[in-house]
Protein backbone atom coordinates (compact mmCIF):
# COMPACT_ATOMS: atom_id res chain seq x y z
CA UNK A 1 0.00 0.00 0.00
CA UNK A 2 1.13 3.55 -0.62
CA UNK A 3 2.69 5.29 2.36
CA UNK A 4 1.77 8.66 0.88
CA UNK A 5 -1.91 7.77 1.08
CA UNK A 6 -1.71 7.90 4.88
CA UNK A 7 0.57 10.93 5.21
CA UNK A 8 -0.59 14.07 7.03
CA UNK A 9 0.62 17.06 4.92
CA UNK A 10 1.56 20.53 6.17
CA UNK A 11 -0.58 22.31 3.58
CA UNK A 12 -4.30 21.91 2.94
CA UNK A 13 -6.02 21.48 -0.41
CA UNK A 14 -7.77 24.40 -2.13
CA UNK A 15 -11.10 25.38 -0.62
CA UNK A 16 -14.32 24.26 -2.30
CA UNK A 17 -16.26 27.22 -3.67
CA UNK A 18 -19.76 27.80 -2.36
CA UNK A 19 -21.18 27.86 -5.89
CA UNK A 20 -19.75 24.38 -6.53
CA UNK A 21 -20.59 22.97 -3.13
CA UNK A 22 -24.38 23.47 -3.25
CA UNK A 23 -25.22 21.22 -6.23
CA UNK A 24 -22.58 18.63 -5.27
CA UNK A 25 -23.86 18.42 -1.70
CA UNK A 26 -27.49 18.04 -2.77
CA UNK A 27 -26.66 15.26 -5.22
CA UNK A 28 -24.43 13.53 -2.66
CA UNK A 29 -27.15 13.55 0.00
CA UNK A 30 -29.65 11.93 -2.38
CA UNK A 31 -27.08 9.32 -3.33
CA UNK A 32 -26.30 8.51 0.32
CA UNK A 33 -29.97 8.16 1.32
CA UNK A 34 -30.62 5.76 -1.55
CA UNK A 35 -27.53 3.73 -0.63
CA UNK A 36 -28.59 3.60 3.02
CA UNK A 37 -31.92 2.05 2.04
CA UNK A 38 -30.21 -0.52 -0.18
CA UNK A 39 -27.70 -1.35 2.55
CA UNK A 40 -30.46 -1.82 5.11
CA UNK A 41 -32.43 -4.04 2.73
CA UNK A 42 -29.32 -6.11 2.06
CA UNK A 43 -28.75 -6.58 5.80
CA UNK A 44 -25.21 -5.20 5.75
CA UNK A 45 -23.92 -3.81 9.07
CA UNK A 46 -21.85 -0.62 8.82
CA UNK A 47 -19.43 0.84 11.37
CA UNK A 48 -18.04 4.32 10.68
CA UNK A 49 -15.35 5.74 13.00
CA UNK A 50 -14.25 9.38 13.11
CA UNK A 51 -10.78 10.18 14.43
CA UNK A 52 -8.58 13.21 13.94
CA UNK A 53 -7.07 16.33 15.44
CA UNK A 54 -8.68 18.39 18.17
CA UNK A 55 -10.81 21.10 16.52
CA UNK A 56 -10.69 19.25 13.20
CA UNK A 57 -14.49 19.25 13.07
CA UNK A 58 -15.28 15.61 13.79
CA UNK A 59 -18.61 16.50 15.37
CA UNK A 60 -19.52 18.79 12.49
CA UNK A 61 -18.53 16.21 9.89
CA UNK A 62 -20.57 13.58 11.69
CA UNK A 63 -23.58 15.89 11.86
CA UNK A 64 -23.31 16.82 8.17
CA UNK A 65 -23.04 13.16 7.13
CA UNK A 66 -25.98 12.12 9.28
CA UNK A 67 -28.17 14.81 7.75
CA UNK A 68 -28.26 12.69 4.60
CA UNK A 69 -29.44 9.53 6.39
CA UNK A 70 -32.74 8.29 7.74
CA UNK A 71 -32.13 8.47 11.52
CA UNK A 72 -34.20 5.33 12.12
CA UNK A 73 -31.35 3.22 10.83
CA UNK A 74 -28.46 4.92 12.64
CA UNK A 75 -26.93 5.09 16.10
CA UNK A 76 -24.24 7.52 17.26
CA UNK A 77 -21.85 7.00 20.19
CA UNK A 78 -19.35 9.41 21.69
CA UNK A 79 -16.72 7.16 23.19
CA UNK A 80 -14.45 9.68 24.88
CA UNK A 81 -13.70 9.67 27.73
CA UNK A 82 -14.70 6.18 28.89
CA UNK A 83 -17.28 5.95 31.66
CA UNK A 84 -16.40 4.40 35.02
CA UNK A 85 -18.27 1.25 33.97
CA UNK A 86 -16.20 1.06 30.79
CA UNK A 87 -12.88 1.48 32.62
CA UNK A 88 -13.72 -1.62 34.69
CA UNK A 89 -14.12 -3.79 31.56
CA UNK A 90 -11.65 -5.01 28.92
CA UNK A 91 -10.70 -2.04 26.69
CA UNK A 92 -12.57 -3.30 23.63
CA UNK A 93 -15.74 -4.13 25.60
CA UNK A 94 -17.28 -0.71 24.92
CA UNK A 95 -16.71 -1.13 21.19
CA UNK A 96 -17.84 -4.76 20.91
CA UNK A 97 -21.07 -3.92 22.72
CA UNK A 98 -21.76 -1.14 20.22
CA UNK A 99 -21.19 -3.06 17.02
CA UNK A 100 -23.98 -2.64 14.45
CA UNK A 101 -26.74 -5.13 13.77
CA UNK A 102 -27.41 -6.30 10.24
CA UNK A 103 -28.79 -3.49 8.13
CA UNK A 104 -27.89 -0.74 10.60
CA UNK A 105 -25.27 2.02 10.79
CA UNK A 106 -23.22 2.81 13.89
CA UNK A 107 -21.14 6.01 14.01
CA UNK A 108 -18.38 6.41 16.58
CA UNK A 109 -17.08 9.84 17.54
CA UNK A 110 -13.59 8.49 18.26
CA UNK A 111 -12.73 4.87 18.94
CA UNK A 112 -9.74 2.96 20.27
CA UNK A 113 -7.25 5.10 18.28
CA UNK A 114 -7.06 8.25 20.46
CA UNK A 115 -6.20 6.66 23.85
CA UNK A 116 -3.55 4.49 22.21
CA UNK A 117 -2.10 7.49 20.36
CA UNK A 118 -1.97 9.55 23.57
CA UNK A 119 -0.30 6.71 25.44
CA UNK A 120 2.36 6.22 22.78
CA UNK A 121 3.25 9.92 22.53
CA UNK A 122 3.26 10.78 26.23
CA UNK A 123 4.79 7.45 27.29
CA UNK A 124 1.96 6.55 29.66
CA UNK A 125 1.55 3.13 28.03
CA UNK A 126 4.41 0.64 28.02
CA UNK A 127 5.63 -0.50 24.57
CA UNK A 128 4.59 -4.12 25.23
CA UNK A 129 1.10 -3.07 26.27
CA UNK A 130 0.86 -0.76 23.27
CA UNK A 131 1.72 -3.67 20.97
CA UNK A 132 -0.90 -5.85 22.67
CA UNK A 133 -3.55 -3.13 22.39
CA UNK A 134 -2.69 -2.62 18.73
CA UNK A 135 -2.89 -6.36 18.07
CA UNK A 136 -6.27 -6.57 19.81
CA UNK A 137 -7.67 -3.62 17.86
CA UNK A 138 -6.56 -5.05 14.52
CA UNK A 139 -8.16 -8.39 15.42
CA UNK A 140 -11.40 -6.65 16.41
CA UNK A 141 -11.67 -4.83 13.10
CA UNK A 142 -10.72 -7.87 11.06
CA UNK A 143 -13.31 -10.04 12.79
CA UNK A 144 -16.02 -7.51 11.98
CA UNK A 145 -14.89 -7.26 8.36
CA UNK A 146 -14.67 -11.05 8.00
CA UNK A 147 -18.26 -11.38 9.23
CA UNK A 148 -19.52 -9.02 6.51
CA UNK A 149 -19.49 -5.70 8.37
CA UNK A 150 -18.36 -2.65 6.42
CA UNK A 151 -15.78 -0.83 8.55
CA UNK A 152 -14.85 2.74 7.58
CA UNK A 153 -12.25 4.75 9.48
CA UNK A 154 -11.74 8.48 8.88
CA UNK A 155 -8.89 10.63 10.16
CA UNK A 156 -9.77 14.30 9.86
CA UNK A 157 -6.55 16.20 9.26
CA UNK A 158 -5.87 19.89 9.74
CA UNK A 159 -2.51 21.65 9.66
CA UNK A 160 -0.86 22.97 12.79
CA UNK A 161 -1.53 26.50 11.63
CA UNK A 162 -5.22 25.80 11.05
CA UNK A 163 -5.56 24.14 14.46
CA UNK A 164 -4.00 27.17 16.14
CA UNK A 165 -6.39 29.49 14.29
CA UNK A 166 -9.43 27.44 15.35
CA UNK A 167 -8.31 27.32 18.97
CA UNK A 168 -8.02 31.11 19.02
CA UNK A 169 -11.48 31.47 17.50
CA UNK A 170 -13.01 29.12 20.05
CA UNK A 171 -11.28 30.79 23.02
CA UNK A 172 -12.33 34.25 21.85
CA UNK A 173 -16.00 33.34 22.36
CA UNK A 174 -17.19 32.82 25.96
CA UNK A 175 -19.74 30.29 24.74
CA UNK A 176 -17.08 28.05 23.15
CA UNK A 177 -13.93 28.78 25.15
CA UNK A 178 -14.53 25.71 27.34
CA UNK A 179 -14.05 23.46 24.34
CA UNK A 180 -10.29 24.14 24.29
CA UNK A 181 -8.89 22.14 27.17
CA UNK A 182 -5.44 21.89 28.72
CA UNK A 183 -5.07 18.49 27.02
CA UNK A 184 -5.90 20.07 23.65
CA UNK A 185 -3.21 22.72 24.15
CA UNK A 186 -0.71 20.10 25.32
CA UNK A 187 -1.29 18.01 22.20
CA UNK A 188 -1.01 21.11 20.03
CA UNK A 189 2.43 21.88 21.47
CA UNK A 190 3.51 18.37 20.47
CA UNK A 191 1.77 18.48 17.10
CA UNK A 192 4.74 17.05 15.16
CA UNK A 193 5.16 14.15 17.60
CA UNK A 194 1.46 13.35 17.33
CA UNK A 195 1.51 13.55 13.55
CA UNK A 196 4.43 11.14 13.26
CA UNK A 197 2.83 8.70 15.72
CA UNK A 198 -0.57 8.94 14.03
CA UNK A 199 0.94 8.12 10.65
CA UNK A 200 2.75 5.08 12.08
CA UNK A 201 -0.37 3.91 13.88
CA UNK A 202 -2.57 4.27 10.81
CA UNK A 203 -0.15 2.33 8.65
CA UNK A 204 -0.01 -0.44 11.24
CA UNK A 205 -3.81 -0.71 11.30
CA UNK A 206 -4.61 -0.11 7.64
CA UNK A 207 -5.92 -3.49 6.52
CA UNK A 208 -8.23 -4.82 3.79
CA UNK A 209 -11.79 -4.33 4.92
CA UNK A 210 -10.78 -1.79 7.57
CA UNK A 211 -8.60 0.78 5.83
CA UNK A 212 -8.00 4.39 6.82
CA UNK A 213 -9.14 7.41 4.83
CA UNK A 214 -7.32 10.67 5.54
CA UNK A 215 -9.69 13.61 5.03
CA UNK A 216 -8.50 17.17 4.41
CA UNK A 217 -10.54 19.01 7.04
CA UNK A 218 -9.01 22.46 6.66
CA UNK A 219 -12.13 23.51 4.77
CA UNK A 220 -15.58 22.44 6.04
CA UNK A 221 -17.13 22.16 2.59
CA UNK A 222 -14.28 19.97 1.35
CA UNK A 223 -14.65 17.77 4.45
CA UNK A 224 -18.35 17.20 3.72
CA UNK A 225 -17.68 16.31 0.10
CA UNK A 226 -14.71 14.01 0.80
CA UNK A 227 -16.38 12.14 3.67
CA UNK A 228 -19.71 11.78 1.87
CA UNK A 229 -18.08 10.64 -1.36
CA UNK A 230 -15.90 8.11 0.45
CA UNK A 231 -18.92 6.65 2.29
CA UNK A 232 -20.98 6.49 -0.91
CA UNK A 233 -18.21 4.75 -2.86
CA UNK A 234 -17.59 2.26 -0.06
CA UNK A 235 -21.30 1.41 0.18
CA UNK A 236 -21.57 0.95 -3.58
CA UNK A 237 -18.55 -1.34 -3.63
CA UNK A 238 -19.88 -3.37 -0.70
CA UNK A 239 -23.34 -3.70 -2.26
CA UNK A 240 -21.79 -4.90 -5.51
CA UNK A 241 -20.27 -7.82 -3.59
CA UNK A 242 -23.42 -8.78 -1.69
CA UNK A 243 -23.85 -11.34 -0.19
CA UNK A 244 -20.79 -10.87 1.98
CA UNK A 245 -17.88 -13.00 0.85
CA UNK A 246 -16.65 -15.18 3.73
CA UNK A 247 -13.04 -14.63 4.69
CA UNK A 248 -10.68 -17.51 3.99
CA UNK A 249 -9.61 -19.44 7.09
CA UNK A 250 -5.91 -19.00 6.47
CA UNK A 251 -5.24 -17.86 10.05
CA UNK A 252 -6.84 -20.88 11.71
CA UNK A 253 -6.87 -23.95 9.48
CA UNK A 254 -8.69 -27.01 10.66
CA UNK A 255 -5.93 -29.42 9.75
CA UNK A 256 -6.57 -33.13 10.02
CA UNK A 257 -9.49 -34.45 12.02
CA UNK A 258 -8.56 -35.65 15.46
CA UNK A 259 -7.78 -39.30 16.06
CA UNK A 260 -10.32 -40.29 18.69
CA UNK A 261 -8.23 -43.21 19.89
CA UNK A 262 -5.24 -41.00 20.72
CA UNK A 263 -7.12 -37.83 21.69
CA UNK A 264 -7.15 -36.18 25.11
CA UNK A 265 -10.64 -37.46 25.91
CA UNK A 266 -9.73 -41.07 25.20
CA UNK A 267 -6.91 -40.88 27.74
CA UNK A 268 -9.12 -39.77 30.63
CA UNK A 269 -9.76 -42.25 33.42
CA UNK A 270 -13.55 -42.18 33.82
CA UNK A 271 -13.50 -44.86 36.52
CA UNK A 272 -12.31 -42.36 39.14
CA UNK A 273 -14.60 -42.35 42.16
CA UNK A 274 -14.98 -40.40 45.40
CA UNK A 275 -16.72 -41.67 48.55
CA UNK A 276 -19.65 -39.57 49.71
CA UNK A 277 -18.11 -39.02 53.17
CA UNK A 278 -14.88 -37.61 51.73
CA UNK A 279 -16.86 -35.49 49.30
CA UNK A 280 -18.98 -33.90 52.02
CA UNK A 281 -15.89 -32.95 53.99
CA UNK A 282 -14.00 -31.60 50.96
CA UNK A 283 -16.81 -29.66 49.29
CA UNK A 284 -17.62 -27.56 52.35
CA UNK A 285 -13.98 -26.64 52.94
CA UNK A 286 -13.46 -25.75 49.27
CA UNK A 287 -16.59 -23.62 49.16
CA UNK A 288 -15.48 -21.65 52.22
CA UNK A 289 -12.05 -21.21 50.64
CA UNK A 290 -13.54 -19.98 47.36
CA UNK A 291 -15.83 -17.57 49.23
CA UNK A 292 -12.81 -15.91 50.87
CA UNK A 293 -10.89 -15.86 47.59
CA UNK A 294 -13.88 -14.24 45.89
CA UNK A 295 -13.69 -11.41 48.41
CA UNK A 296 -9.97 -11.03 47.79
CA UNK A 297 -10.56 -10.95 44.04
CA UNK A 298 -13.04 -8.12 44.53
CA UNK A 299 -10.62 -6.13 46.69
CA UNK A 300 -7.80 -6.65 44.19
CA UNK A 301 -10.11 -5.84 41.26
CA UNK A 302 -9.38 -9.15 39.56
CA UNK A 303 -11.92 -10.06 36.84
CA UNK A 304 -12.53 -13.79 36.47
CA UNK A 305 -14.01 -15.61 33.48
CA UNK A 306 -14.97 -19.28 33.90
CA UNK A 307 -16.20 -21.33 30.93
CA UNK A 308 -18.04 -24.66 31.17
CA UNK A 309 -18.40 -26.90 28.13
CA UNK A 310 -19.10 -30.62 27.87
CA UNK A 311 -21.63 -33.29 27.04
CA UNK A 312 -25.34 -32.98 27.76
CA UNK A 313 -25.99 -34.26 31.31
CA UNK A 314 -22.27 -34.15 32.16
CA UNK A 315 -22.91 -32.16 35.34
CA UNK A 316 -22.14 -28.58 34.33
CA UNK A 317 -25.09 -27.15 36.23
CA UNK A 318 -24.33 -29.13 39.38
CA UNK A 319 -20.71 -28.04 39.36
CA UNK A 320 -21.68 -24.39 38.89
CA UNK A 321 -24.15 -24.52 41.79
CA UNK A 322 -21.49 -25.88 44.14
CA UNK A 323 -18.93 -23.39 42.82
CA UNK A 324 -20.98 -20.28 43.67
CA UNK A 325 -22.35 -21.63 46.99
CA UNK A 326 -20.23 -19.31 49.18
CA UNK A 327 -19.64 -16.50 46.68
CA UNK A 328 -21.23 -13.11 47.30
CA UNK A 329 -24.17 -13.08 44.84
CA UNK A 330 -23.51 -9.39 44.13
CA UNK A 331 -20.12 -10.26 42.70
CA UNK A 332 -20.82 -12.95 40.14
CA UNK A 333 -23.04 -13.69 37.16
CA UNK A 334 -23.92 -17.03 35.63
CA UNK A 335 -24.64 -16.71 31.90
CA UNK A 336 -26.55 -19.70 30.48
CA UNK A 337 -25.98 -19.89 26.73
CA UNK A 338 -28.59 -21.42 24.45
CA UNK A 339 -29.52 -21.02 20.80
CA UNK A 340 -29.14 -17.36 19.78
CA UNK A 341 -32.25 -15.19 19.51
CA UNK A 342 -33.12 -13.32 16.29
CA UNK A 343 -31.68 -10.15 17.86
CA UNK A 344 -28.43 -11.95 18.70
CA UNK A 345 -28.25 -13.46 15.22
CA UNK A 346 -28.37 -9.94 13.75
CA UNK A 347 -24.91 -9.18 15.17
CA UNK A 348 -21.49 -10.78 15.15
CA UNK A 349 -21.73 -14.06 17.05
CA UNK A 350 -19.21 -12.80 19.63
CA UNK A 351 -21.39 -9.79 20.53
CA UNK A 352 -23.60 -11.56 23.08
CA UNK A 353 -20.59 -12.99 24.89
CA UNK A 354 -18.91 -9.61 25.16
CA UNK A 355 -22.05 -8.30 26.85
CA UNK A 356 -21.46 -10.78 29.68
CA UNK A 357 -17.77 -10.07 30.28
CA UNK A 358 -17.15 -9.24 33.95
CA UNK A 359 -15.99 -5.92 35.25
CA UNK A 360 -12.94 -5.70 37.49
CA UNK A 361 -13.41 -7.64 40.71
CA UNK A 362 -16.35 -9.69 39.44
CA UNK A 363 -16.79 -13.25 38.17
CA UNK A 364 -18.70 -14.37 35.11
CA UNK A 365 -19.45 -18.06 34.65
CA UNK A 366 -20.50 -19.10 31.14
CA UNK A 367 -22.64 -22.25 31.04
CA UNK A 368 -21.63 -22.96 27.45
CA UNK A 369 -19.95 -20.20 25.52
CA UNK A 370 -18.40 -18.91 22.29
CA UNK A 371 -17.13 -22.46 21.77
CA UNK A 372 -20.56 -23.31 20.39
CA UNK A 373 -19.22 -21.98 17.10
CA UNK A 374 -16.75 -24.87 16.79
CA UNK A 375 -18.97 -27.47 18.47
CA UNK A 376 -22.72 -27.44 17.89
CA UNK A 377 -22.64 -24.94 15.00
CA UNK A 378 -19.95 -26.99 13.28
CA UNK A 379 -21.55 -30.40 13.83
CA UNK A 380 -25.10 -29.27 13.06
CA UNK A 381 -24.00 -27.24 10.00
CA UNK A 382 -25.44 -24.04 11.47
CA UNK A 383 -22.58 -22.03 9.99
CA UNK A 384 -20.36 -22.39 6.95
CA UNK A 385 -17.11 -24.41 7.17
CA UNK A 386 -14.98 -21.30 6.62
CA UNK A 387 -16.82 -19.60 9.51
CA UNK A 388 -16.18 -22.26 12.14
CA UNK A 389 -12.63 -22.82 10.88
CA UNK A 390 -11.97 -19.08 11.18
CA UNK A 391 -13.50 -19.09 14.66
CA UNK A 392 -10.49 -20.83 16.24
CA UNK A 393 -8.39 -17.73 15.58
CA UNK A 394 -11.22 -15.40 16.61
CA UNK A 395 -11.67 -17.26 19.89
CA UNK A 396 -7.95 -17.11 20.63
CA UNK A 397 -8.02 -13.38 19.93
CA UNK A 398 -10.98 -12.84 22.26
CA UNK A 399 -9.30 -14.77 25.04
CA UNK A 400 -5.99 -13.02 24.47
CA UNK A 401 -7.71 -9.66 24.89
CA UNK A 402 -9.42 -10.84 28.07
CA UNK A 403 -6.04 -11.98 29.43
CA UNK A 404 -4.37 -8.73 28.33
CA UNK A 405 -6.97 -6.82 30.34
CA UNK A 406 -5.77 -8.62 33.48
CA UNK A 407 -8.46 -11.28 33.84
CA UNK A 408 -8.11 -14.84 35.07
CA UNK A 409 -9.56 -17.28 32.52
CA UNK A 410 -10.51 -20.88 33.35
CA UNK A 411 -12.03 -23.38 30.90
CA UNK A 412 -13.58 -26.71 31.87
CA UNK A 413 -14.72 -29.61 29.72
CA UNK A 414 -17.01 -31.99 31.63
CA UNK A 415 -16.50 -35.46 30.19
CA UNK A 416 -18.65 -38.58 30.53
CA UNK A 417 -18.93 -41.67 28.35
CA UNK A 418 -21.95 -42.64 26.26
CA UNK A 419 -23.10 -45.30 28.69
CA UNK A 420 -23.18 -42.84 31.61
CA UNK A 421 -24.98 -40.24 29.52
CA UNK A 422 -27.64 -42.79 28.58
CA UNK A 423 -28.13 -43.70 32.23
CA UNK A 424 -28.57 -40.04 33.19
CA UNK A 425 -30.94 -39.38 30.31
CA UNK A 426 -33.12 -42.32 31.40
CA UNK A 427 -33.08 -41.13 35.01
CA UNK A 428 -34.22 -37.68 33.95
CA UNK A 429 -36.94 -38.99 31.65
CA UNK A 430 -38.50 -41.05 34.45
CA UNK A 431 -38.23 -38.40 37.20
CA UNK A 432 -41.13 -35.89 37.16
CA UNK A 433 -38.95 -33.28 38.87
CA UNK A 434 -36.15 -33.59 36.28
CA UNK A 435 -38.11 -34.43 33.15
CA UNK A 436 -37.85 -30.83 31.97
CA UNK A 437 -34.07 -31.24 31.69
CA UNK A 438 -34.31 -33.76 28.84
CA UNK A 439 -35.50 -32.97 25.31
CA UNK A 440 -35.79 -34.77 21.96
CA UNK A 441 -32.78 -32.74 20.82
CA UNK A 442 -30.65 -34.30 23.58
CA UNK A 443 -31.50 -37.79 22.33
CA UNK A 444 -30.86 -36.75 18.74
CA UNK A 445 -27.43 -35.32 19.60
CA UNK A 446 -26.35 -38.71 20.99
CA UNK A 447 -26.38 -40.09 17.46
CA UNK A 448 -23.64 -37.60 16.54
CA UNK A 449 -21.35 -38.47 19.44
CA UNK A 450 -18.35 -39.21 17.24
CA UNK A 451 -18.70 -35.94 15.32
CA UNK A 452 -18.93 -33.98 18.57
CA UNK A 453 -15.92 -35.80 20.00
CA UNK A 454 -13.84 -34.99 16.93
CA UNK A 455 -14.94 -31.36 17.14
CA UNK A 456 -13.97 -31.24 20.83
CA UNK A 457 -10.52 -32.68 20.13
CA UNK A 458 -9.97 -30.11 17.37
CA UNK A 459 -11.11 -27.43 19.82
CA UNK A 460 -8.62 -28.50 22.50
CA UNK A 461 -5.78 -28.56 19.98
CA UNK A 462 -6.56 -25.19 18.42
CA UNK A 463 -7.54 -23.16 21.50
CA UNK A 464 -5.16 -24.28 24.24
CA UNK A 465 -2.82 -21.38 24.87
CA UNK A 466 -0.77 -20.09 27.83
CA UNK A 467 -3.24 -18.69 30.34
CA UNK A 468 -6.15 -20.23 28.44
CA UNK A 469 -5.66 -23.96 28.69
CA UNK A 470 -8.41 -26.53 29.10
CA UNK A 471 -9.09 -28.50 32.28
CA UNK A 472 -10.67 -31.82 31.35
CA UNK A 473 -12.88 -33.15 34.13
CA UNK A 474 -13.59 -36.86 34.57
CA UNK A 475 -17.31 -36.56 35.28
CA UNK A 476 -18.73 -40.10 35.32
CA UNK A 477 -18.59 -39.65 39.09
CA UNK A 478 -20.35 -36.36 39.85
CA UNK A 479 -18.75 -36.05 43.26
CA UNK A 480 -15.23 -36.36 41.85
CA UNK A 481 -16.07 -33.86 39.07
CA UNK A 482 -17.36 -31.21 41.48
CA UNK A 483 -14.34 -31.48 43.75
CA UNK A 484 -11.95 -31.25 40.78
CA UNK A 485 -13.69 -28.11 39.51
CA UNK A 486 -13.72 -26.43 42.92
CA UNK A 487 -10.12 -27.30 43.74
CA UNK A 488 -8.95 -26.11 40.30
CA UNK A 489 -10.72 -22.77 40.71
CA UNK A 490 -9.45 -22.30 44.26
CA UNK A 491 -5.84 -23.09 43.34
CA UNK A 492 -5.92 -20.82 40.27
CA UNK A 493 -7.35 -17.92 42.30
CA UNK A 494 -4.73 -18.36 45.01
CA UNK A 495 -1.85 -18.43 42.55
CA UNK A 496 -3.09 -15.29 40.84
CA UNK A 497 -3.98 -13.35 43.97
CA UNK A 498 -0.69 -14.23 45.68
CA UNK A 499 1.47 -12.88 42.86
Amino acid sequence: MSKNRLSLPDVGKPRVKKSVFGPVSEELNSRLLALQRKTMSAGIPVLIVFEGWDAAGKGTALSDLLSAFDPRGTRIFTTHPPTREETLRPPLWRFWTRTPAKGSFVFLDEGWFRPLLDGIVDGSIEPAKARSALQDAVAFERQLADSGCLVLKFFLHITRKEQSRRFKTLKANRATAWRVTKEDRRRHRRYDDYRAAAERLMRATDAPGAGWRVIDANDRRRTIVEVGTAVAEALEERLSKHPAPGAKPARSPRGKSSDRASGRLARLNLSLDLPREKYETSVSALQDRIGLLHNRAFLQRLPVVIVFEGWDASGKGGAIRRLVRRMDPRGYDVVPVSAPTPTELSRHYMHRFWLGMPKAGHVTIFDRSWYGRVLVERVESLCQPDEWQRAYGEINELERHVLNSGALLLKFWMHIDRKEQYRRFRARATNPEKKWKISPEDWRNRRKWQAYEEAAEDMFRNTSRPGAGWTLVEANCKLHARIKVLSTVASALERRLDR
